[in-house]
């Protein structure tokens, strides 16, 4: 959706910089509270081009004490949108006085808000769930559960509507954040930072603020999603060799041996599994080896030996990067750096790299350490040891998974008058690992993983996707589906594994069934992973290669047009779900029936042009019709199904 001369004027209304007075900003140091910078500390301001597009205005000032304050405006010309970060550092020769009450703070005018908020990923069931307050003097308070991941109790991409018009807004800090949403006479203030940051600064420290997304619209929900959809993947969505990302079939080898994960794979089993696919007609655009390639006793999650399990791999996983590389096929390692297990080398050759629990002896804590990476010498090391494991394997995706809580490891090491500040750094170095990482890779892409999708927030997103964006539900299709109504809506690019948990009886038990067509329908995403595997029978690949061309080109759509959900989102297995993808000429619909849904059609309203006339396909059934807009508007879309069953429609529109 391209942007309107309206919703650049409202544009005007996200405070961009005009004065350094104004920034909007407030903190306090030591026992005097600032709001912007004053003129007391003499601001600069220096504009400049970044490409066609983009303009950044840097705001740099110098307090008595020796802090130097840097905040930074980012402004776009397509597309109506403003983003703030701020920046601190002790330039003193002593350490600074306490800084604290830290908030980015812009006021939105307008009447009636109202406020679309999420849970984002809980790791249960509950998750990605919406709801939608109204704003009041009172103040609404959207926070983290302060686990210190950014998408755990809150999803930090939220909605503000007024009459008339509203702003999306995204939060960029991947740890805890907190947000106050507070009437004014005119309007909304909105109040974003880290929750518990309450410290001096040693000579040379920085510290920074998350950094703010605001995106105005004119309109309605479609507007506000779609225009936001086409910003992402304008502007925030990571390119490969400089182009777009495009849809990306997985395979891979699971449970090899029947091992757990990844525990089992070779040199040799790996090429065998790629070649045979290949031979069957199913050739992948990433072959995925995920947790377990390393010396971990066949239990993944012993972390910190990081180098190839010489039983498994006498001649390192170069072999296999190579052997994708010719057959033009990515080749995606995953890795898991933050967290360290007892007894590895890493535990034992560099604890100084890392933070250690402390507390009760007792406490299942003490099995994981966090390694520092706001300690410039872990991350030093950090960045030559998996960089030198992305070279020597060739590796083309680097995959990141975070499978605990790093809140309390910060906590329990904590100095006095230093609070928050290892969260601050430690989320510094994690930008400065992957950004170096890219640096030294150039053609790598990252997949962003932390027990799923808890630390999907904009900041992170601009380094990676989230190929795996939840741990709940991979075969539970109702939840998938209110998952999938989420991502599409704000991380546009994802993926999902065919999987089947239901039973004949309607319920879901958790157990993996066959890849059929339910599964495919129940997975149409940008990425998708198939659960086939390379030795399946000839009747299992068939249904891949029926539906595998039928994804591409549906996701190749979900990449360049706008996105318009048709049911509800309910979790619940006796519901229609229907989408529509639309784009200038040409788009698609489907519609699933869960195994729940007791009548064989729905009527459905779809997104539709009055003026155009729609020619519909449907390549799995081979059916076909041409209708007027007109009708379609007036009449709507029947979609008759069977039990347990999908439909998708392509159309072109002239």
């Amino acid at each position: 959706m391209k942007s309107t001369k309206n919703d650049m004027l409202r544009a005007r209304s996200l405070h961009p910089y005009t004065t350094a007075n104004d920034i909007p900003v407030s903190y306090r140091i030591g026992d005097t509270v600032y709001h912007g910078f004053p003129a007391a500390f003499a601001p600069a301001a220096v504009r400049k081009r970044i490409d066609a597009n983009i303009y950044e205005t840097t705001v740099t000032a110098r307090t008595p004490e020796g802090l130097t304050l840097r905040a930074e405006c980012t402004e776009y010309t397509n597309y109506p949108v403003v983003e703030w970060v701020m920046f601190i550092r002790n330039d003193g020769a002593e350490n600074s006085p306490t800084v604290s009450d830290w908030r980015i703070d812009p006021v939105f005018d307008g009447v009636s808000p109202r406020l679309q908020h999420g849970n984002g990923d809980t790791c249960r069931p509950d998750g990605y769930h919406w709801w939608v307050d109204p704003v009041t003097q009172e103040g609404l308070t959207v926070a983290t559960c302060g686990d210190g991941t950014s998408c755990n109790g809150a999803f930090p991409y939220l909605r503000l509507f007024f009459e008339g018009w509203g702003v999306n807004v995204a939060v960029g800090w991947t740890g805890s954040w907190t947000s106050e949403w507070t009437a004014t006479e005119q309007g909304v203030k909105v109040s974003v930072g880290q929750p518990n940051l309450r410290t001096y600064l040693r000579p040379g420290e920085v510290i920074r603020t998350p950094r703010m997304t605001y995106e105005a619209f004119e309109g309605g929900e479609d507007r506000a999603r779609n225009l936001w959809r086409s910003f992402y993947i304008d502007h925030i969505l990571p390119r490969e060799d400089g182009h777009p990302l495009s849809p990306k079939l997985v395979l891979h080898t699971f449970k090899i041996g029947g091992l757990p994960e990844f525990c089992g794979t070779t040199e040799e089993n790996q090429i065998r599994g790629i070649d045979a696919f290949i031979e069957k007609g199913l050739k992948p655009d990433i072959w995925w080896i995920d947790a377990g390639w390393y010396p971990c006793e066949n239990n993944w999650p012993v972390t910190g030996n990081w180098y190839p399990n010489p039983d498994n791999w006498p001649r390192g996983m170069g072999p296999v990067g190579e052997k994708c590389a010719e057959e033009g096929i990515d080749f995606l390692v995953w890795f898991e750096p933050e967290r360290v297990r007892p007894g590895t080398k890493l535990w034992q050759e560099h604890p100084e790299y890392l933070l250690f629990f402390r507390g009760d002896a007792e406490d299942k804590r003490h099995n994981n350490a966090l390694l520092d990476l706001g300690n410039p010498e872990a991350l030093r090391w950090a960045i030559d040891t998996f960089d030198g494991l992305i070279k020597d394997g060739h590796v083309r995706v680097y995959r990141q998974d975070f499978n605990f809580a790093p809140a309390a490891y910060w906590a329990c090491n904590t100095e006095e008058g230093r609070e928050g500040i290892l969260e601050n750094k430690h989320v510094q170095g994690y930008y400065a690992y992957w950004d170096a990482l890219i640096e030294r890779n150039p053609g790598l892409w990252i997949d962003s993983c932390a027990s799923g999708g808890r630390r999907n927030d904009l900041e992170t997103m601009r380094r990676a996707v989230p190929l795996h964006y939840t741990d709940v539900g991979y075969g539970n299709h109702p939840i998938k589906q209110l998952q999938h109504r989420q991502m599409f809506e704000w991380i546009p690019y994802f993926r999902a594994h065919n999987m089947s948990w239901d039973e004949p009886d309607g319920t879901y038990s958790g157990k993996n069934h066959p890849v059929d067509d339910f599964a495919y329908h129940n997975a149409l995403t940008p990425s998708v992973t198939s659960m086939l595997e390379w030795d399946d029978p000839e009747e299992l690949c068939a249904i891949g290669r029926r539906f595998h061309p039928v994804w591409r080109r549906a996701a190749e759509m979900m990449l360049r047009c706008d996105y318009y959900p048709l049911t509800e989102c309910r979790m619940n297995p006796e519901d229609f779900y229907a989408m529509q993808f639309d784009g200038e000429h040409d788009g698609f619909l489907q519609v699933i029936r869960n195994v729940g849904v007791k009548t064989d059609s729905v009527l459905l309203s779809l997104h539709v042009d009055e003026t155009k006339t729609y020619t519909f396909t449907d390549p799995l059934g081979k059916r076909s019709l041409t209708v007027d807009g007109k009708t379609l508007a007036r009449d709507g879309w029947c979609e008759t199904l069977p039990h347990r069953s999908g439909a998708v429609w392509f159309y072109t529109k002239k």
